[in-house]
């Protein structure tokens, strides 16, 4: 059984951006990423403070923008207006999800699609399916497909299922795995899904992201089959230092025995969201500027 390292692979992805940075910046281009938070939810902060801190590390330019938690609708918009024309930023990012009153769907079809470096303007959701190399996809199927490739696991012909039919995960990820670079025979199942358990039991990859702790079992996997999680849950435990701990979608002890291969969680496909956000910064940096 392998253990699939998403920290491994997530360094030798960062890796090959800063070398792509560097070439960049000797020709006199800096690669420029903006991350808008609205409100101050402490899950969000940790997560923009770290895409902010990986730019640092990578000797990319990056613009943190934060919003009280009762800005309006456009307010928020004239701030992706604002960074749309600013010829610096080359990705835009709003992190999600942002306070109830703000329409993420309109939030997302204002950024110009071309610094759209999370894969969600429609523009770009047309190029994946498209198979348009040019489009950006969401960060972390990209990262999935990376992971698979780098742990050797041939998706021609084979047999997937992926858990969850959301538009940063599982539409996606379903059509990466069923594009002509990958050429696997995709099963998309879901909450509403029929004997789900039968169903995966006949996958060679099964990608989990439906968010429910532990929600795939050993009964949901034949033996020799590849496992993705994607999902970060947070499940109290008196045990531990925080009083929780981080598990995934499935039940990894129990799992792991049957697989070929499998992702821990954390140190998954975790890791992978950030680099692949960066990657995607350096890709929308090259196709604006011609580089």
């Amino acid at each position: 059984m392998q253990i699939i390292d998403g920290k491994l692979v997530a360094s030798q992805v960062l890796e090959e951006v800063k070398g792509d940075i560097d070439r960049l910046k000797a020709a006199g281009i800096t690669p420029g990423l903006a991350v808008v938070l609205v409100g101050d939810d402490p899950a969000s902060q940790v997560y923009v403070n770290s895409k902010v801190k990986k730019c640092g590390e990578l000797g990319m330019h990056s613009r943190k923008i934060v919003l009280p938690a009762d800005a309006s609708q456009e307010e928020l918009l004239e701030v992706i207006r604002e960074l749309n024309a600013d010829a610096s930023i080359h990705g835009i990012l709003v992190q999600s999800p942002p306070p109830p009153h703000i329409d993420e769907a309109a939030v997302v079809l204002e950024i110009d699609p071309a610094k759209d470096v999370d894969g969600f303007h429609p523009e770009n959701v047309a190029k994946l399916v498209m198979e348009d190399e040019s489009g950006f996809v969401p960060c972390t199927p990209l990262g999935c497909i990376r992971l698979l490739k780098a742990a050797g696991i041939e998706t021609a012909g084979a047999n997937a299922v992926v858990i969850g039919r959301s538009m940063i995960v599982g539409k996606p990820m379903a059509h990466l795995l069923m594009s002509k670079q990958s050429n696997a025979t995709v099963t998309v199942a879901h909450s509403r899904t029929k004997n789900l358990p039968e169903l995966c039991r006949s996958a060679d990859i099964i990608v989990a992201a439906i968010g429910r702790p532990s929600f795939v079992t050993a009964e949901f996997v034949k033996d020799g089959a590849v496992v993705i999680d994607v999902g970060i849950n947070r499940v109290e435990d008196a045990s531990a230092k925080r009083g929780y701990r981080i598990v995934g979608d499935v039940a990894y002890d129990e799992v792991a025995p049957r697989c070929r291969a499998i992702t821990p969680v954390p140190g998954g496909v975790g890791p992978m969201t950030i680099a692949m956000l960066m990657a995607n910064t350096v890709k929308a940096c090259r196709q604006q500027t011609g580089a």
